[in-house]
């Protein structure tokens, strides 16, 4: 049964882990990606919804500085120019009746000093979800120990194991803020 709730809280670690990678791909670094504009929802005028870009349109890196957005309905281009405006990412998307090219301008000094502060607060709030995994854990085996269902030797076995995977998840979630962090900072 134990083993179970191991599986269980390393699963738990690994969504924490893939939650911080989801939010560091729509840190800007200077360089195109087609996960910057993941988090861009487009209300879409003739639908009368809201949609997330990725339903409505390809997205593109064809160079370094570019991306195009690609509509499947052209009707909805202007829809989508105001989303990415909207979506405060610091991009100025051009529309030319066919496609929409977002150029992704170099970042400045001091606009990658606030992204490095950003990464640096997104990785915190992982480590303190990483650490609230712990605790639910500890406090899980702890009941089981006192509901006498495992022995105290079992007990002190599992809560290194926690132990041991939050110590992994927390390294796991500095490797990438620090190369994030590099990235931020590469000119």
């Amino acid at each position: 049964m134990s083993e179970e709730y191991l599986e269980s809280m390393k699963e738990d670690f690994d969504k924490v882990v893939q939650s911080l990678q989801r939010e560091f791909t729509a840190i800007r670094t200077g360089r195109a990606s087609p996960q910057l504009l993941d988090s861009v929802q487009v209300a879409v005028s003739s639908y009368g919804a809201t949609m997330p870009l990725k339903q409505l349109a390809t997205v593109s890196a064809p160079d370094a500085r570019l991306l195009v957005v690609n509509p499947w309905d052209k009707g909805t281009l202007a829809d989508i120019e105001k989303a990415i405006r909207a979506a405060d990412l610091g991009l100025n998307p051009s529309n030319d009746g066919q496609i929409i090219r977002v150029p992704i301008p170099p970042l400045t000094g001091e606009r990658r000093q606030a992204l490095v502060k950003s990464v640096r607060r997104i990785t915190e709030e992982h480590r303190v979800s990483a650490r609230k995994v712990r605790r639910e854990y500890n406090d899980l085996f702890k009941d089981l120990e006192a509901e006498k269902e495992i022995s105290q030797d079992e007990l002190k076995r599992l809560l290194d194991k926690v132990q041991e995977a939050t110590d992994a998840a927390i390294r796991r979630i500095d490797e990438l803020a620090a190369a994030k962090e590099k990235e931020v900072l590469e000119v």
